[in-house]
Order: C-alpha cells, then structure tokens, then sequence
C-alpha cells in the first residue's frame, strides 16, 4: 500500500538485541494525510530501513508500507511496516497544484473571423 503525507511527530529511537544476539532498531513516526479529513497514522521502520531512510519532523514523504496483526495473550496488536520511503521533491509541483494559466497572443486590429 501506499500513502503521501507530512511527518508530524518522530517518536524516540529504539534499540536492542533479541534473543539470538542480533541488535535491532526501529524508529516509529507518525504521518498526517492531505485528505479532506487529515487522518494521523503511527508507522515505523525497522532494522536497517532506519538508517536507509532517515526521517525527519516537518518532511513530506510517500511511504509504501504492509499491514500485519499478530495476537498475544488474547488481544491483537496491528504493526504498520514501512518498506519504503521517498520524501517530496520541493522543486516539483505538488501534484493538487492547479495547472499553469495559459498564454494568450493580445487581439490584433484585423479580425479574420467570418462573423
């Protein structure tokens, strides 16, 4: 799936090591959209994504992300994993930017329509 917003709040890095010995990170954010109803969604990169990615507060970004649910305990956790990321270019225009007026030659003296 993929989604465009601004990064409105980036939330302490965190780290460790698992149970094998292997050190992980992850570095949750979140977006609010552009839509008519702005919505804020908590996402997060894990492992070497985190430094691949780098991210910060105030950023337009496009993310391209999976959607997973696992159950402990009786209650179901929903993580939103980013895959990908690419931050707006601020010399493209935005794509909700009206298009360019168009240019028009002024009126000549002779007129050569028919009526």
């Amino acid at each position: 799936m993929e989604l465009k917003g601004k990064v409105i709040h980036l939330l302490p890095l965190q780290s460790g090591t698992s149970q094998a010995g292997k050190e992980w990170k992850k570095q949750e954010f979140v977006i609010e959209t552009h839509e008519q109803y702005p919505k804020k969604i908590c996402m997060h990169l894990f492992g070497d994504r985190v430094d691949q990615y780098p991210v910060s507060e105030g950023e337009e970004v496009s993310v391209n992300f999976d959607i997973e649910s696992r159950e402990y305990n009786g209650r179901w956790y929903t993580n939103i994993n980013v895959w990908k990321l690419d931050k707006a270019n601020d010399n493209a225009p935005s794509a909700s930017a009206p298009p360019p007026a168009p240019e028009f030659e002024p009126m000549s003296d002779t007129d050569d329509l028919p009526f």
